[in-house]
């Protein structure tokens, strides 16, 4: 995005891919969750300021407007996301189309970043580069198999910066013993309310082999450190309004027949009528609507969307993106302190972060 903005300005890409945005082409399925209706500063983990800023500049609607003037109008599907029409491919030959007179080197991998003078000397494997201005917009440590690595905090660190705390997000919680008949669910989706902390996520959730998944939790992720989290097993449904059914629990929850059973099972309540539930076992029943339990971990960096945490946004200028320690250093998109939920949000921050960053590096 930098470089499409930046047409009377000599450019030099550097990407350690055999592809340019390879990670674009595989997002969402091969269709590229581009962005969203609603884009806020609630939807982000990151100082809600600094991200306000940036969108002050250029948000999903200058977003949309950008890519349809290249003829891409993309989809909305549920919650308002953004998706390309036919594929990623569709975003991805914009870039190359508008990034034509750049060089571009790609098979490249970044060692280290350093300045002299009023210079930067960009040393890669084979050869090193000198440039006035570098733009570090590497992403996180999601996808290690389509070349992320830290080389982007590795450069913020070597200069000073402070690098917040990283770890995957937007990914599959693992469990611990008491949950593994989660594990025996596996491929059975619901939708669900968890809670972490005072923040409510909704939406899907998918038992999986390594525990649970699915947009609520990739969602929840975002904000797990440690600790509890609580499940509503059955949002917008009241228990004490069917306390005296005569149905079995099972075909009175609206919740798929296993996962009930196996539900019942762990909180030893038998499946019966409600109205012959003990006292005690009314008030195990009840905890289905807020069911905590602490994950083990998570699915790790090879199954997470995003990288959380990375420079800190107190050491950047909203302004332009660039580095309030080093003149010339701009740090855009995943490797910046700020991260989206599921649904667009973080390929808009990086869209959005870019075009800042481009249009200050226009004025030089």
């Amino acid at each position: 995005m930098v470089a499409s903005q930046l047409e009377k300005k000599k450019v030099l890409l550097i990407d350690v891919n055999d592809k340019i945005a390879a990670k674009v082409l595989i997002s969402g399925g091969g269709k590229c969750n581009v962005t969203n209706e609603v884009v806020e500063p609630s939807h982000y983990l990151g100082n809600p300021y600094f991200v306000a800023e940036v969108f002050k500049k250029f948000d999903q609607h200058d977003l949309l407007r950008w890519i349809a003037e290249r003829d891409l109008i993309p989809k909305v599907r549920t919650r308002g996301q953004y998706f390309c029409s036919k594929s990623s491919k569709e975003l991805v030959d914009i870039f190359k189309r508008e990034t034509k007179q750049d060089t571009i080197l790609l098979n490249t991998k970044v060692k280290s970043l350093s300045k002299r003078d009023e210079f930067f000397y960009v040393e890669c494997e084979k050869k090193s580069y000198k440039a006035k201005t570098v733009v570090v917009a590497s992403g996180g440590l999601s996808f290690p198999l389509l070349g992320a690595s830290d080389i982007g905090l590795k450069i913020a660190d070597s200069f000073g910066h402070t690098i917040e705390k990283t770890a995957p997000a937007l990914v599959g919680f693992t469990v611990q013993k008491d949950q593994f008949f989660f594990k025996s669910l596996s491929g059975i989706s619901m939708d669900v309310e968890i809670r972490v902390g005072d923040k409510v996520c909704d939406g899907a959730l998918l038992f999986a082999h390594k525990g649970i998944s699915g947009p609520v939790v990739l969602d929840a992720s975002l904000y797990w450190e440690k600790g509890k989290i609580e499940i509503d097993f059955l949002p917008s449904w009241s228990l004490e309004a069917h306390l005296n059914s005569k149905k079995l629990i099972s075909s009175l929850l609206p919740i798929p027949k296993r996962v009930c059973k196996a539900l019942l099972e762990h909180l030893e309540i038998d499946d019966c009528p409600t109205y012959k539930l003990s006292t005690q076992e009314r008030n195990k029943l009840a905890t289905l609507k807020q069911y905590q339990f602490a994950p083990a971990g998570n699915f790790g960096y090879s199954k997470a969307e995003v990288t959380k945490g990375g420079i800190s946004t107190d050491e950047i200028d909203s302004k332009t993106m660039m580095s309030k320690k080093v003149d010339g250093l701009y740090f855009v998109g995943e490797v910046v302190d700020v991260t989206g939920q599921l649904g667009g949000y973080n390929f808009q921050w990086a869209f959005s972060s870019a075009y800042v960053c481009a249009k200050a590096l226009e004025r030089l």
